[in-house]
């Protein structure tokens, strides 16, 4: 694609309707609020330079989460099942929300209400290998509210294939996070510039309709 060519313009694909049990207990919902890998033990090598800002992002995303929630918005949380296909979110909650510091602080702010959805990711995306396109489709959903960790890896990777798939995206810049400010300001560029991205702060905007 040339510089200053349009971005491609793709709706999400059509799904025949099904009366069956699940679509009828989905929430309709033309913008959802998509938190990704924010239940995080912060396990990992480079965990304790993120701690901090996950924690502010927390703090904003959780103020963002009930706002939201008051104005008909649902919310699906993304997180990654380790690797392990067994893996019980409510038990990752349970341990996240039992630890000291950040892990628990923000497990705690972000714990999820009875009607939100949650789905386990294999790898970065939110799309890879995951029931996330089918059941967004299901929700009538066009507009994606993408917050989390980190911005530059897993938000950053889910935003890509959510432009793929057709979904317009607000990225709140205070209600992600990642392991350097340098690298959280080159992914939040990127995904205004590549993807056309609203990046503006959780506190300067409404979600478009």
């Amino acid at each position: 694609m040339k510089r200053g060519d349009q971005p491609l313009k793709a709706e999400p694909p059509k799904r025949p309707s099904l009366a069956v049990g699940a679509q009828a207990t989905l929430p309709r919902s033309s913008t959802v609020l998509l938190l990704v890998d924010v239940i995080n033990p912060l396990q990992f090598p480079g965990a304790e330079k993120l701690a901090e800002p996950a924690m502010e992002a927390a703090h904003a995303t959780a103020r963002l989460k009930r706002r939201l929630a008051r104005e008909g918005v649902a919310t699906i949380y993304a997180n990654d099942n380790y690797g392990v296909w067994r893996s019980d979110f409510r038990e990752l909650l349970a341990y996240c929300e039992a630890q000291p510091g950040p892990t628990g602080y923000i497990a705690r702010r972000l714990s999820p209400e009875p009607d939100d959805l949650v789905l386990l990711k294999p790898r970065h995306s939110a799309f890879f290998s995951t029931p996330l396109d089918l059941v967004l489709t299901q929700m009538h959903a066009h507009t994606l509210v993408l917050a989390g960790l980190a911005t530059d890896i897993c938000v950053q990777l889910t935003a890509m294939d959510a432009t793929l798939h057709g979904y317009k995206l607000w990225v709140p810049s205070d209600c992600t996070a990642a392991e350097s400010p340098d690298y959280k300001k080159a992914a939040l560029a990127h995904m205004a510039r590549v993807m056309k991205a609203d990046i503006r702060k959780s506190s300067t905007r409404r979600p478009p309709a």
